[in-house]
């Protein structure tokens, strides 16, 4: 049993100036003002320090897209066939990669990673944990989404190739007729007649629970007309859908507030690459939030690394979010989006004990930094500790 004593604790709907966080076996036991604390539990003094669940990075390809080692550790991006959603990130995940290290000495405890967007259907992504030795180990749900792509990336890859799709008509020719081919193969499968029966197909039997509504799509989209084709395809095949990027989505906010998606923003911290990223902004999570649109903040790493997700919302906070509400884009609301708030997003009971505790405000104080970082009720990183520890 541990007990964070005194802490500023941020629960999912208030703050407690002289809260108590009790953990027991890797989950939250209590939260509260008046948590009584029994004989014997190890106590965390958290006196003048704030105490937060832990972050989540809910788009990201940390483990999958190795850091600082070059093409050997680029493993996101199958760039043969521009319909991919057999491909599941767990199979090129790297546990050792630098990126977890700085993630979980940055607070983020849960990121959510996949493929990139080389492709108009890119494979499953996963979430898991920043700490451990296995990824299978990791996992917090497998998988959580299937990544789709709209725009620029898919355009340039197979441009080079001078193959379809090469315009944005083409990315959404070869995903509808993918589907529509996948619609057939279902309604095969459900015949109970065994002569029916189609050849087991894989890529098929990938996208079944996209179609079924069991699994989310990720649309990578920036611009407001790739948002909007997205859109119109998870409207033709029922999809349960997120706009990933959303970089233009502030343009269109009281459009999106009419169709019902959630958004998960960002990169921001980089420069305007490509065209479709001409009107990038800090003020994106803000103004969705105003229209009422479900939101979250990612890093998209390694675009920008995982560890500068609270920067992220920090920056969005300065651009007209509340800092409560830029606080819950890195962690409650990127656990409702993603589909895993059942585990981890906020300080509850019975969800995992994922938590930080802080030198001051990670969205306001640009030189806080965590004294440590909790995960599954383990300290995997303390301050002026071994940057191993735990190991």
């Amino acid at each position: 049993m541990i007990a964070i004593i005194n802490g500023k604790v941020y629960t999912e709907d208030a703050i407690l100036e002289k809260g108590t966080v009790m953990i027991k076996d890797g989950k939250i036991e209590a939260v509260g003002a008046d948590v009584q604390v029994p004989e014997g539990a190890e106590i965390i003094d958290a006196q003048g320090k704030m105490v937060t669940p832990g972050l989540i990075d809910p788009h990201s390809h940390i483990g999958i897209g190795e850091e600082g080692i070059g093409l050997v550790g680029l493993d996101f991006n199958e760039m043969t066939d521009p319909i991919t959603p057999q491909l599941r990130a767990i199979d090129a995940i790297y546990p050792d990669d630098v990126g977890f290290l700085t993630a979980r000495q940055a607070g983020v405890t849960t990121v959510v990673t996949g493929p990139g967007s080389a492709n108009a259907i890119g494979g499953t992504f996963l979430a898991m944990k920043t700490f451990g030795r296995r990824v299978d180990d990791m996992v917090i749900k497998n998988p959580v989404a299937m990544k789709m792509a709209f725009g620029e990336n898919v355009k340039g890859v197979y441009r080079e190739q001078d193959t379809m799709p090469m315009t944005r008509m083409g990315i959404m020719a070869v995903m509808r007729d993918f589907f529509y081919k996948a619609k057939e193969y279902m309604k095969k499968k459900e015949d109970t007649d065994p002569s029916k029966q189609p050849d087991y197909d894989l890529r098929y039997e990938a996208i079944l629970p996209v179609l079924k509504g069991e699994l989310k799509v990720k649309a990578h989209a920036h611009r407001t007309d790739d948002i909007f084709s997205a859109i119109r395809l998870a409207k033709e095949f029922d999809l349960d859908m997120t706009i990933e990027h959303c970089t233009e989505g502030h343009l269109i906010a009281d459009l999106l507030a009419e169709e019902g998606y959630g958004a998960i923003c960002g990169p921001n911290m980089s420069s305007s690459t490509k065209y479709e990223l001409r009107n990038r902004s800090f003020v994106t999570p803000a103004v969705l939030h105003e229209a009422g649109i479900p939101f979250a903040i990612m890093t998209d790493n390694y675009v920008i690394p995982t560890a500068q997700l609270p920067v992220a919302a920090g920056l969005a906070a300065r651009s007209g979010l509340s800092e409560t509400e830029a606080l819950k884009g890195i962690t409650l609301y990127a656990a409702q989006l993603t589909g895993i708030d059942d585990r981890v997003g906020s300080l509850a009971p019975g969800k995992d004990a994922d938590v930080v505790i802080w030198t001051a405000n990670p969205i306001r104080d640009i030189d806080c930094e965590p004294v440590r970082t909790i995960i599954d009720g383990k300290t995997v990183y303390e301050l002026g500790v071994d940057e191993k520890f735990g190991f």
